[in-house]
């Protein structure tokens, strides 16, 4: 049993790594590569989606594959986790974030340990990570609930659209939004904007949870 446990967390760990080390590397690469602000946003919202796809179809048969402290809320509420695994999911999901974060800048070679000076908030990118996470959480839940086999491909297209019809680029996740600001490159997040993202992202999580058990219910 403790083994399983720690499988499980250790799933949430590295799928939430790779996660950001895809966002803040491929965000690196196309700022190397490009000028067009288009082209590196455009780089960045198809290898996310793809990662996503990717590693949410490898984990989510072994831990549910999170990687998203939001989605964890919205199931704790719902009472499929209980408190314990839902805070080790989380704490492991931060960790692992912050871990790709600071592997993406090594490798990249710039400096390690940084903070951005990009900063985020305002009242529309507020409503946007709002948006942005209801319509996360509303996606995985619909998606769940009738194939989820699905929940892969659904979130990896709805996380690339995301990128693109919001004025936050989707953030959508705590512990991707506390990683990035670890990193004064495209990707990256003023530390003095993370907390208002996470409280948009928390009220999207609990909103999509209520609301969506109404489409469940009277589905048929």
């Amino acid at each position: 049993m403790k083994n399983n446990k720690l499988g499980k967390v250790l799933a949430e760990f590295i799928g939430t790594f790779f996660l950001v080390l895809t966002v803040v590397g491929s965000g690196i690469m196309g700022e190397n590569l490009s000028d067009n602000l288009a082209l590196t946003l455009l780089g960045n919202s198809l290898a996310t989606g793809a990662i996503l796809f990717v590693i949410i179809t490898m984990f989510i048969n072994i831990s549910g594959a999170y990687f998203n402290p939001a989605v964890v809320i919205s199931d704790l509420i719902n009472g499929k986790l209980n408190i314990k695994i839902a805070s080790l999911f989380i704490f492991a999901q931060i960790i692992g974030g912050i871990l790709g974060c600071l592997i993406a800048n090594f490798y990249f070679e710039i400096n390690i340990f940084q903070w951005s000076t990009n900063e985020r908030f305002a009242i529309s990118t507020f409503i946007s990570e709002i948006l942005a996470t209801f319509g996360l959480i509303f996606t995985i839940i619909i998606i769940s609930t009738k194939d989820k086999d699905k929940v892969a491909l659904a979130v990896a297209l709805y996380i690339t659209a995301g990128y693109w019809f919001t004025s936050s680029t989707s953030f959508a996740n705590p512990a991707v939004t506390i990683a990035r600001m670890f990193t004064d490159t495209f990707t990256g997040i003023h530390p003095g904007s993370v907390l208002y993202f996470i409280l948009a992202q928390i009220i999207g999580a609990i909103m999509a949870t209520f609301i969506v058990k109404y489409f469940i219910n009277t589905k048929n």
